[in-house]
């Protein structure tokens, strides 16, 4: 297959496009490099690419997705079985700082891709979700069932606005298409902006840590390879019409978590990580944050019984190899 991801030098697609390549799918990724972290991060990833066995059927594109130009030209010039979209503008507390951006990439850049795939007769459009999309539900574990009307964040609002686009593009066009909400993913390679990768890169420098609630917030913390191993699951299984219950969409449409379904607190989160690290962290305790969720629980049967997804990556095994990485990374800059 030929597939199109865009964000392809961010943390998921970097490592999405790696495992499409070793079981030998071409792949068009699309990055814009933007400076919202470090781009050297970007580009070392995209040098691991290219130097893989498989990478001549890789192709990278700088382009921005909200650049309707570009991307009426790309979708013109190149013929997708698949599109995966994992370019947005990501982060809950930036969003507070830079509003702007999250409209032109995820909203104005979601438009740009869903016309891109209805001129092209795309057979699926796999597409990111999150879990903040849940906003301050109380019900545990979060269900695709549960009304997700209330965001608490810009950014939450701009990614249910996603699954309705695309659930009016699948309904009007009739273009296969899957949101997966993501939940706190973390791993090697990942992004400077996370928790995580800020709480090990001050423990090793002997920094204090800001933690927020108290760190009585709990996560569904999933590991890197899980969740990669959930998006090709979905990817290649197209939606077709749901049944016929009309309180629901009859489109081909679909909408899953993809998660640990294990959350577990940021106390306990911190606690690995200190010990990966040989060294206990420096804590200041901070009062909760505007637009945070005291917890995010993942639902994944829907996942689990239709493309036989389970995570297998445990809190201790993810972060190991996290702090592993992020020593030898540091030692090579």
């Amino acid at each position: 297959m030929r597939i199109l991801i865009t964000g392809a030098a961010g943390f998921i697609g970097f490592h999405l496009t790696l495992a499409l390549l070793n079981r030998g799918d071409e792949v068009v990724g699309v990055d814009n490099l933007n400076d919202y972290y470090d781009p050297k991060l970007k580009q070392d990833r995209l040098n691991i690419i290219s130097n893989n066995r498989n990478s001549h059927n890789f192709e990278f594109l700088l382009a921005d997705i909200a650049d309707k130009k570009a991307m009426i030209d790309l979708f013109k010039n190149y013929s997708f079985d698949v599109v995966v979209n994992l370019a947005a503008q990501a982060g809950v507390r930036y969003s507070l700082e830079n509003p702007h951006s999250y409209i032109e990439s995820n909203l104005v850049g979601f438009i740009n891709i869903l016309e891109g795939c209805r001129n092209s007769r795309i057979k699926h459009l796999v597409y990111a979700s999150s879990s903040s999309v849940y906003g301050m539900n109380n019900k545990q574990p979060f269900s695709t069932d549960d009304r997700v009307d209330f965001p608490v964040s810009l950014y939450a609002a701009t990614k249910k606005s996603n699954e309705l686009m695309a659930h009016s593009y699948s309904h009007l066009f009739r273009i296969p298409t899957t949101g997966l909400r993501f939940f706190t993913v973390y791993g090697p390679y990942g992004r400077p902006d996370m928790a995580y990768y800020k709480f090990t890169k001050a423990i090793l420098n002997n920094e204090p840590i800001d933690i927020y609630n108290n760190g009585d917030m709990k996560r569904d913390f999933t590991f890197i390879d899980d969740i990669v191993e959930g998006v090709i699951r979905s990817m290649d299984i197209i939606p077709k019409d749901q049944n016929n219950d009309y309180s629901k969409s009859v489109a081909p449409y679909k909408i899953y978590n993809i998660g640990n379904n294990n959350p577990v607190s940021l106390k306990e989160f911190i606690g690995v990580i200190e010990s990966a690290c040989g060294k206990n962290a420096n804590k200041n305790l901070l009062p909760m944050q505007a637009g945070d969720v005291p917890i995010t629980y993942a639902d994944i049967d829907e996942l689990m019984a239709d493309v036989n997804f389970a995570p297998v990556t445990s809190i201790q095994e993810g972060l190991n190899r996290f702090v592993k990485w992020y020593l030898d990374y540091n030692d090579n800059a």
